[in-house]
């Protein structure tokens, strides 16, 4: 992959004669403004009791990227940040408080209300982070991955739908055979590929995967990695990528949005975001994954600890753990702006004092 100068965006190498239809090509994924807003505040009578107010907790709060068609995001960050809530945003789980995502020129949002929303439903699927939760241990791995088959009228005789099914096992590694077998039957790393095959069913062109290879086993992971790279080769499938761990998004990026308290402080093509962090955030998650050669060397530990998403700080949200942070820092929050290449919120190198 390469990365054109002054852009966050990393894009392969054109064939002879496609760059035109590259630069001129929409993002097929894009959010605005994405913010969503959950009422966790105590039963009613309790607050007029005890004159406690409200607790409104600001899950996700301004968030904002494209992806382009077959291009990979990941959004990482510290448990907590509101990653899984993007995605659930983005498969329309959740309502957005505010905000909107546009897929392939179209309000994602208002389309899933109207009776045409299950056409769009069938081109953005998602897989779950825990293949032990998200599989009904009752059904058939024929039954799992028959039922978006059946739910949104793919294919309608038994037969095809079994020789289908045994397409979608084989295409993730699997054995047609092992349909008739159940979910515990299987290992982990069997298990997410079932739930791959699942989502594949309805011939997708954006998946939303939520840490889907936190659950597993770490010599498994690259199994299910490369499967899913695979998959995106031959398919030209577009991710959305979540998850906590560096290694991972290293492997399969083009582009990494880096979340805090719920707002992306950092977003940049991956060769960039690893070769030259620019939020200090960022540098301080880049400088705890160990490196290969400064063997000795002490890792930096990840400072401080994360606010309470309750009652977060004031201006910007990580001041309290940064190094840099000004009078400025405290009272103004930062907004992400094109600074070096990339899209960063963050004064201090807004002022260039990092």
């Amino acid at each position: 992959m390469t990365v054109v100068a002054g852009s966050p965006h990393p894009s392969p190498l054109p064939q002879a004669g496609e760059g035109a239809k590259l630069a001129s090509a929409p993002p097929l994924v894009q959010a605005h403004d994405l913010a969503k807003t959950f009422d966790v505040s105590v039963p009613w009578l309790n607050r007029v009791l005890e004159r406690r107010p409200r607790q409104l907790l600001h899950a996700v709060d301004g968030v904002g990227f494209e992806i382009a068609r077959g291009q990979t995001l990941a959004l990482v960050g510290e448990s907590g940040c509101g990653k899984s809530t993007v995605a659930r945003l983005l498969v329309g789980l959740y309502e957005p408080t505010r905000g909107g995502f546009t897929f392939d020129g179209q309000d994602a949002h208002a389309a899933f209300r109207t009776p045409e929303g299950r056409k769009l439903r069938r081109r953005i699927q998602m897989i779950f982070q825990d293949p032990y939760a998200s599989l009904n241990p009752r059904w058939r791995v024929e039954d799992i991955v028959a039922e978006p088959l059946k739910e949104h009228g793919l294919i309608a005789g038994a037969a095809d739908r079994r020789t289908r099914v045994g397409e979608l096992l084989a295409s993730v590694g699997l054995s047609p055979q092992d349909m008739v077998r159940y979910p515990h039957q299987f290992s982990g790393g069997q298990r997410q590929r079932i739930s791959i095959a699942r989502a594949l069913a309805t011939h997708p062109e954006f998946l939303v995967c939520d840490e889907p290879t936190s659950a597993l086993d770490v010599s498994v992971q690259a199994q299910v990695l490369n499967i899913m790279k695979d998959l995106q080769r031959q398919r030209g499938l577009t991710y959305l990528f979540i998850s906590h761990n560096l290694a991972v998004v290293r492997h399969v990026s083009d582009q990494v949005g880096v979340m805090y308290l719920g707002r992306i402080v950092e977003l940049a093509g991956k060769h960039q975001l690893f070769g030259q962090p620019q939020h200090p955030y960022t540098r301080m998650l880049l400088d705890a994954i160990p490196k290969m050669h400064e063997t000795g060397r002490a890792r930096t530990a990840v400072q401080g600890e994360v606010p309470n998403p309750l009652n977060p700080p004031g201006g910007c949200t990580f001041n309290p753990r940064c190094p840099h942070a000004n009078e400025r820092c405290r009272v103004e929050r930062p907004a992400l702006l094109e600074i070096r290449g990339v899209r960063v919120a963050c004064h201090a190198v807004e002022e260039g004092r990092i």
